[in-house]
């Protein structure tokens, strides 16, 4: 039985290496990004045992994303290769940590071709949690049915269903975004939006009045990311502000999102109360902001302890 299954695309991640600005780079370093990915490997090197499911081109950048992911230790073995849709594509530019510029090159890509067909349920039906991000149904129409359909099957199997909207506006209309990410976030047990997130979706900057209406919109429990000022979370019994963990400057946010979401299913997974989840979430997510690249900070389960036993100590000594 693995722990969670995350369903979503990867893509070949290019970032300028001579200059932070595409139209100076003359060499570019070579790496992958893809949200779900990012939080298989997240959970894999906190000891959690994961699958990661999508499609990928029958070409050289598809072997190269399969072989890092798979070398990160997770379970690859229901990836599927298409011969006739690429690999997708995307440049970073990281001008400085407050200006990330991303430019995608995925239409058409094999992951925007993924159906129920490329999905074995006896593979996924006995997970304990399903991950999924808004990017997926942004894809292509088929992609967005295939989340439906995954979600309300997760939720007869009992599998606890997370899902990060991460709005990516480039690639879709906002009404259609908007309408989509609502649904999808009725079939979800816990949601994990940004503040960016809940602005799109309700116009609501106060947290804890957004929080409400990601409630009343169907999840069981949400969690709002608000960056350097932590996290707050609400359910219907119970709510809290925790606190971030300050760093002294961050590298790369990219990621960092991907990583809280690590972090809190790390913590569900562990049995922890929702607080202390989302305490774990905000220490992973500041560590991977610490390492250029979107998975390269995410911590092993010694490295997230001694950096939360650190912080704690600090927090007594003041």
């Amino acid at each position: 039985m693995k722990d969670v299954i995350t369903v979503g695309e990867s893509m070949v991640l290019f970032t300028p290496a001579t200059s932070p600005m595409m139209r100076y780079a003359e060499t570019f370093s070579k790496d992958v990004g893809g949200a779900e990915s990012n939080v298989a490997i997240g959970l894999a090197r906190l000891g959690h045992n994961v699958g990661w499911i999508s499609r990928l081109g029958n070409d050289e950048f598809g072997t190269f994303i399969l072989n890092s992911i798979r070398g990160e230790g997770v379970d690859v073995s229901q990836v599927k290769r298409d011969d006739e849709h690429p690999t997708g594509l995307y440049f970073k530019e990281i001008r400085h940590a407050k200006d990330v510029r991303v430019q995608y090159y995925r239409k058409g890509s094999a992951a925007s071709q993924i159906t129920m067909d490329d999905i074995d349920e006896t593979y996924w039906n006995e997970a304990k949690y399903l991950h999924l991000t808004g990017i997926t149904p942004a894809l292509s129409d088929t992609a967005y049915e295939t989340m439906v359909s995954l979600m309300k099957r997760a939720s007869t199997c009992n599998i606890n269903i997370v899902f990060d909207p991460n709005l990516r506006r480039k690639l879709w209309p906002d009404e259609k975004a908007r309408a989509v990410l609502k649904e999808l976030i009725g079939y979800s047990d816990f949601v994990l939006p940004g503040m960016e997130e809940a602005i799109f979706l309700f116009g609501e900057e106060n947290p804890e009045r957004a929080a409400e209406l990601f409630l009343e919109a169907g999840c069981d429990q949400v969690v709002i990311k608000l960056g350097e000022k932590g996290a707050y979370y609400k359910s219907k019994n119970k709510s809290g502000f925790i606190p971030p963990h300050q760093v002294k400057e961050v590298i790369d946010p990219v990621g960092a999102g991907d990583g809280f979401a690590a972090g809190f299913i790390s913590g569900l997974l562990d049995g922890l109360p929702t607080d202390q989840a989302v305490k774990r979430a905000n220490a992973v997510g500041a560590i991977q902001t610490q390492m250029i690249g979107d998975y390269q900070g995410l911590p092993d389960r010694e490295e997230l302890e001694q950096f939360m036993s650190r912080k704690s100590n600090q927090d007594v000594k003041r």
